[in-house]
């Protein structure tokens, strides 16, 4: 469990980091070095706390503050 919140807040850092970030699962799970089930369960926590949005193209992208 906690090597699950260490990734969420990865993920959380990279999209803050990087303004206008949009990764798809695979890039995601390439560029963090992990398991495309990890990677997909992470970047939909992160939808459901409403940090990020999945576009249309299947990206997914930080919400802006004022959404």
């Amino acid at each position: 469990m906690t090597a699950l919140i260490a990734q969420l807040a990865r993920a959380k850092q990279e999209y803050l980091e990087m303004p206008g970030l949009v990764l798809t699962t695979r890039q995601a799970s390439r560029l963090w070095n992990l398991e495309l089930t990890l990677c997909e369960a992470i970047l939909a926590t992160l939808v459901r706390e409403e940090f990020l949005a999945q576009t249309h193209g299947g990206g997914y992208i930080r919400r802006s503050a004022g959404r």
